[in-house]
């Protein structure tokens, strides 16, 4: 089994380059980027899509021949809107820092042909999910809905002190649409205050049963099985959470122990 919980390579530069070779699957991708200010990088992104998120900081960004100007606007992930655009496959794209900056690029096989567009701030709409230990607020990027790409999936979900994050544990690693489909899972954390930690367990009843610490930076890999994440008092937790798979659908089965909490 790869390992599931992946750590910064380094503290500036490419902090983390996960590509489905690396991750032992087929389709999901992330690499996530520290720009100093003034610095650049440029892609190509061949024939897989992708959507670039301003993580925190701003940057001049192009796709193809089209310059889409300065983007990013929050200092924080826990603070405002994302920032982010769709490269589509068979182009290419630029970043340039104009502040100090943090970019996730999250990628996955696709057919060219869409156009190169903005996914946000504008058209957003965070929506708070449960109540209580169960609440979360989350931030759909691209998702099913929100037409446009070939087989991507992002969201933001902020989850608060002392509350869980997909629980109870669900899992969507089966070709059965539309009861369930198959997706690979990558999620990137940040973790406030920088001290603090979450939580991650991953299983599947037939094997696969890990628990991750997760800390600030870190990245987690679910190739399959149920996965919830909690958080323990006075610690918040940003999850970007990249997705893919043969079909662009999200469907769950919830863990049979524990439906009651289903909201």
């Amino acid at each position: 089994m790869t390992d599931l919980l992946r750590r910064p390579l380094a503290a500036t530069g490419t902090l983390h380059d996960i590509t489905p070779e690396s991750a032992g699957w087929d389709h999901a991708g992330l690499a996530v980027h520290r720009l100093r200010q003034g610095e650049g990088l440029s892609r190509a992104t061949k024939d897989r899509e992708a959507i670039l998120v301003l993580i925190e900081g701003r940057a001049e960004m192009s796709a193809g021949e089209e310059r889409f100007g300065e983007m990013g606007d929050r200092t924080s992930p826990f603070k405002g809107l994302p920032h982010a655009l769709y490269v589509p496959a068979e182009s290419d794209w630029s970043a340039r820092a104009t502040s100090d900056c943090i970019i996730a690029v999250c990628s996955a096989p696709a057919r060219p042909g869409h156009a190169a567009r903005c996914l946000g701030p504008k058209g957003l709409h965070p929506v708070n999910r449960g109540e209580g230990i169960l609440a979360r607020r989350v931030t759909e990027i691209a998702m099913e809905a929100q037409e446009g790409a070939d087989t991507l999936l992002v969201r933001e979900v902020v989850t608060p002190g002392g509350a869980w994050a997909s629980w109870p544990g669900h899992r969507h690693d089966k070709d059965d649409f539309p009861r369930i489909t198959r997706l690979e899972e990558i999620s990137y954390h940040r973790v406030a205050p920088e001290c603090g930690f979450a939580v991650q367990r991953i299983f599947d009843g037939n094997g696969l049963d890990v628990t991750l610490t997760i800390r600030d930076g870190d990245v987690t890999l679910v190739p399959r099985g149920h996965h919830p994440r909690g958080v323990p008092p006075g610690v918040d937790l940003y999850s970007l959470i990249v997705m893919a798979g043969p079909l662009r659908a999200l469907r769950v089965e919830t863990d049979p122990a524990f439906t009651a909490f289903e909201d």
